[in-house]
């Protein structure tokens, strides 16, 4: 099954009322195989116009009214052996607010350094990642399979997070993110998994340590591959945006979420594939209540 290895790609997201937060799955319960792999180039667009704040939601993104969000996704994955699999990840993102008449121009004459703009985009952070099969043993005609990941996330671009209401719109938050997933995964002949993983993600600067999770239901069959998920975060401290002790600085505040999403693949040629996805957050603190849909093209080999 390792043409459907990097399928979570259908569902590239992102999303985020303070800074754009990357939130995209990049880990798989199948493994690629020794010589195998794939590579992915993806499209995902998003909006948002309410937001989750501290304690309710709300109608409206402060100075932009609405965002959306663009994004292109080049994404590898290799299998180093039959137990080890490399993935590379690297989006472009576009965050565009819609900011009524001549509001940006007004904030740039009021507050000359704070550089308000209703466009910001860029390459946001180089994802690499490791996933390791740790253990495998068969459960009557099913196999359930063990495995441990350790990713490395950091900024290739000087994208801007300053502070200030202009970078709601910002694409990411500067941080470089060091994350540990252990992840079960349970296969049975018919094709139906299910997979479940939960980790924890430390990052640098202001950007506060979180804890993360995912669980999928789906089939991967000889040729289509269907998932649904529910993923989410919970930040370990943080500021809230509507809160005392918020003083502007995005980076900092506490972004939790739930997000429901489903993805599908076929294949159509020589190795050739598309993936398409949705998602949308149904809970959260300090994020957009972003719904999108993506679509991407597979190469396996």
């Amino acid at each position: 099954m390792k043409q459907f290895s990097t399928l979570l790609l259908g569902t590239l997201l992102m999303a985020g009322a303070t800074p754009a937060l990357r939130a995209q799955s990049l880990v798989s319960g199948f493994m690629a195989g020794k010589g195998h792999g794939s590579f992915v180039v993806s499209g995902t667009t998003e909006r948002y116009s309410s937001a989750y704040l501290a304690p309710d939601k709300v109608s409206g993104v402060p100075v932009f009214q609405e965002v959306r969000v663009n994004s292109v996704n080049l994404y590898g994955t290799y299998g180093l052996t039959d137990k080890i699999d490399a993935i590379l990840s690297l989006p472009y993102i576009q965050s565009k607010g819609q900011a009524y008449g001549t509001t940006i121009d007004d904030l740039n004459n009021l507050y000359p350094t704070q550089g308000y703009a209703n466009i910001r985009q860029g390459f946001q952070d180089l994802t690499a990642l490791l996933k390791f099969k740790s253990y495998s043993r068969e459960i009557g005609s099913s196999i359930l399979d063990l495995l441990g990941v350790v990713s490395l996330s950091t900024p290739v671009s000087n994208y801007q997070t300053n502070t200030g209401l202009g970078y709601i719109i910002a694409i990411g938050n500067q941080a470089t993110k060091t994350t540990a997933l252990g992840v079960a995964h349970l296969k049975t002949a018919s094709g139906v998994f299910a997979t479940g993983q939960v980790g924890y993600s430390l990052r640098t600067g202001d950007v506060p340590n979180a804890l993360v999770g995912e669980a999928k239901l789906g089939y991967a069959g000889p040729k289509n591959y269907v998932e649904a998920y529910a993923a989410f975060q919970e930040s370990n401290g943080g500021t809230d945006i509507t809160e005392n002790g918020f003083d502007g600085t995005f980076t900092a505040t506490r972004v939790n979420f739930v997000r429901l999403g489903a993805s599908a693949y076929r294949p159509i040629t020589n190795g050739f594939g598309l993936t398409l996805g949705i998602n949308t957050y149904v809970a959260g603190r300090n994020i957009g209540k972003s719904t999108g849909g993506s679509a991407g093209i597979t190469y396996n080999f």
